[in-house]
């Protein structure tokens, strides 16, 4: 497996991401033995039920240090120390010290989460992702027909986050959002090695899926997907109170996970570094609050 490289918005290079599991990944998608493994124990609920216990029990409080030190994780800017967390997975889903991720002003909205983001200004122009040959199935990722053609000439944006993100992920404007819909379904990984085998995973693996109801940009559609172990996503919002831009909605525990952000035909213009890179194939990594785009009016 090559290593997976991503554009980062503030050293403006090249870097190759480091991959928690590789072995595991490479194993379990690309060998035939891994295959069977995948279908009959890792994609399956229980798996990632069994997984997340491990990391909410005490005794994963000891994996903390070497997290941090092998992935170097930035604890300046955590809300406790290390030592506060009681286990690996309160660490994991930690909650960041305020003014942290400074949230973009003006007419804009914001990326979800720290991520890496790849994005189309029309969803129709999505002839291809990750291989030749995958497309997007709006109607089966957002789990109706009416909502795939409402998007099918809007704005998309898919953001990744990997293990050793921040993972609580915020809204991208303000607005007024809907109770969360679940979609059930499997829970494989969504790393772009699993993704370069099969596309599907997204619409095929649990998600869950809040609408948001904003003045300046329509109804934008949030989607969050759901990985192996992540077997619960945790929505924080409270349905029909009004959120502003950069407000928590909700966060995953252990695992990687995506968001992805659906806009109406007409309604943002995405950032030009992040159309650019996702041209390349490449995905943009931005942190939380950074400007997604500019609002049309």
């Amino acid at each position: 497996m090559k290593g997976i490289q991503y554009y980062d918005r503030y050293r403006k290079t090249i870097a190759t991401e480091q991959v928690l599991g590789e072995g595991y990944l490479r194993f379990i998608y690309g060998n035939p033995l891994g295959k069977l493994a995948l279908h009959t124990l890792v994609k399956r609920a229980f798996f990632s039920r069994i997984l997340g216990r491990r990391m909410d029990a005490p005794s994963s409080k000891k994996a903390i240090a070497d997290f941090i030190r092998e992935y170097g994780i930035d604890m300046d800017e955590a809300l406790l120390p290390a030592e506060n967390y009681a286990t690996f997975n309160q660490f994991f889903y930690r909650r960041l010290k305020p003014g942290a991720r400074p949230v973009c002003t003006g007419t804009t909205v914001a990326f979800p989460a720290d991520a890496r983001h790849s994005g189309w200004q029309d969803a129709s122009a999505m002839e291809s992702v990750f291989v030749k040959g995958q497309q997007f199935d709006l109607p089966a990722l957002l789990g109706s027909a009416e909502l795939g053609e409402r998007y099918a000439r809007g704005s998309i944006v898919l953001s990744r986050l990997c293990p050793t993100d921040y993972h609580r992920y915020h809204f991208a404007a303000s607005g007024t959002p809907s109770p969360a819909l679940l979609i059930p379904g499997p829970l494989a990984s969504v790393s772009p090695y699993c993704l370069r085998k099969k596309l599907a995973w997204l619409w095929t693996n649990k998600r869950e899926l809040t609408l948001l109801d904003t003045p300046d940009c329509g109804t934008v559609a949030i989607l969050a997907v759901g990985a192996t172990g992540v077997g619960a996503i945790h929505q924080t919002y409270t349905p029909g109170q009004p959120v502003a831009k950069g407000d928590e909605q909700g966060y995953f525990a252990f695992g990687g996970s995506t968001i992805i952000t659906f806009f109406e035909p007409g309604r943002i213009r995405l950032a030009p570094d992040l159309l650019e890179q996702t041209s390349r194939c490449t995905e943009l990594y931005a942190r939380q609050g950074d400007c997604m785009g500019e609002i049309i009016v």
